[in-house]
């Protein structure tokens, strides 16, 4: 008999009992289909996490603040009246700057990409080139190559061009009248920001604008900076220059750098910038997000526990099920040994029925896990739905690394529950199998 006879053999002996061989793939149906579905929602929580991981910098992403100030900002947010110990090398957390020297050291350790003095911008207003309506705005850019905002329409920001650039999001699209977030893509938007030093010296001469293109509109995320807009390099420059104009050198302090790194490499950064100048510590990308992802993963993790005391179940169903096929098809067995079917077939036989139950189960798994899916997908972004705020978030993410395994390992616990059946099928003498009445 040939293997592809077996299979088919097999599969009609399924068809013998059918109420027996419909419950057994019934139950595991319940425990494939809530594997499958759990890890396509993990799958498609991670995915919208990781966008907004990149979103915030990526895993290289650093912020970069001298150790005094770090010290002092974390102890504040730890009990809000937390007293530090002062040291005059550090300085307190207003004096403590990062200076040209220390941010040239910091640059050249191994494993630093990019990093840079991050700007703390305050323009006055912000309006629609030609409109009257002004809107206080806050402004920022992030100069790391790793930085990569979801968007919703449009492109990132040009930071190697001179062009004067800016990503809005959502709710300056709906302040702005636009019907969509395409409709606001190359639009003219103009930036008042205040001249420090002649704001004291001539009240009348310290406001200037500046004009800028809006080139994309952000996706609406948990992680990314919505309250912030995005700005260019060039934009970033202009404005602090002009924000600054007059002001001494020694008067501009620098709280920040950001930039990025390898991440392989970030605990021996860590070290080393602790070395230079009076100290510097940074936070990354993972103290904020690790915690949501692991809230996540023990959620999940706790529904598939459940899908794997489903596939229990229904392991045990397949052995009792083909325990029985092998009591009622005894002097069938016998009458196949008489005829010369090897013991190697037999065993082989009642495995691929194990296999196809494991198989057909996990199927009717996926394409049911996938259909609630998918219709659950577009019911959340409905108007109104759960993530409608969030066009990005798909509640599920369905993919072959996703599913075929799982469909394998389903089918893999079959054949293990049919091994016994199987084997015991496989050793019956033909004599004996044949007088069994």
């Amino acid at each position: 008999m040939k293997f592809f006879d077996i299979v088919k053999t097999a599969n009609s002996n399924l068809l013998r009992n059918k109420i027996r061989s419909f419950l057994t793939i019934l139950a595991i149906f319940v425990g494939s289909f809530t594997i499958i579905l759990n890890s396509a929602i993990n799958a498609g929580v991670n995915d919208f996490i990781d966008k907004q991981v990149a979103s915030i910098g990526g895993d290289g992403f650093i912020e970069v603040m001298p150790g005094a100030a770090i010290e002092q900002v974390m102890a504040m947010s730890e009990t809000g009246s937390r007293v530090t110990k002062y040291s005059e090398k550090s300085g307190s957390i207003l004096s403590a700057s990062i200076t040209k020297e220390d941010l040239e050291a910091m640059k050249k350790v191994d494993g630093v990409k990019n990093l840079e003095i991050f700007h703390l911008l305050s323009p006055e207003w912000m309006r629609l080139d030609g409109e009257e309506d002004k809107y206080n705005v806050n402004l920022q850019y992030l100069p790391t190559t790793t930085f990569n905002v979801d968007l919703s329409a449009g492109r990132m920001t040009n930071n190697d061009s001179d062009d004067f650039e800016i990503i809005i999001n959502k709710d300056w699209v709906e302040a702005f009248n636009f019907d969509k977030p395409e409709d606001a893509i190359g639009k003219t938007v103009e930036i008042a920001t205040k001249k420090t030093v002649k704001c004291y010296t001539n009240p009348d001469d310290c406001l200037a604008t500046v004009k800028a293109k809006i080139v994309g509109v952000q996706a609406p995320g948990v992680l990314s900076m919505d309250g912030d807009l995005l700005v260019s390099k060039a934009l970033d420059a202009e404005l602090y220059a002009i924000a600054n104009e007059d002001m001494p050198e020694i008067n501009l302090q620098n709280y920040f750098a950001v930039g990025d790194v390898d991440p392989d490499k970030i605990e021996a950064i860590r070290e080393e910038f602790k070395e230079i100048g009076s100290g510097y510590e940074f936070l990354t990308v993972s103290d904020t997000v690790g915690m949501i992802r692991s809230f996540f993963d023990v959620i999940l993790a706790v529904f598939n526990i459940f899908g794997a005391i489903a596939l229990l179940a229904a392991a045990i169903g397949i052995i009792n099920t083909l325990f029985m096929s092998v009591q009622e098809r005894t002097r069938e067995i016998g009458l196949s040994k008489a005829l010369g079917l090897s013991r190697a077939k037999i065993f082989l036989s009642f495995s691929i029925e194990a296999i196809s139950l494991g198989f057909w189960g996990s199927i009717f798994g996926t394409a049911i896990s996938m259909a609630i899916g998918y219709a659950a997908n577009n019911l959340v972004h409905t108007e109104g739905g759960l993530l409608a705020d969030f066009p990005t978030f798909n509640l599920v993410e369905f993919s072959p690394e996703v599913v075929i395994p799982i469909v394998l390992i389903v089918m893999f616990i079959a054949f293990l529950s049919g091994t016994a059946p199987a084997l015991k099928a496989a050793k019956k003498d033909p004599i004996d199998a044949l007088r069994y009445e």
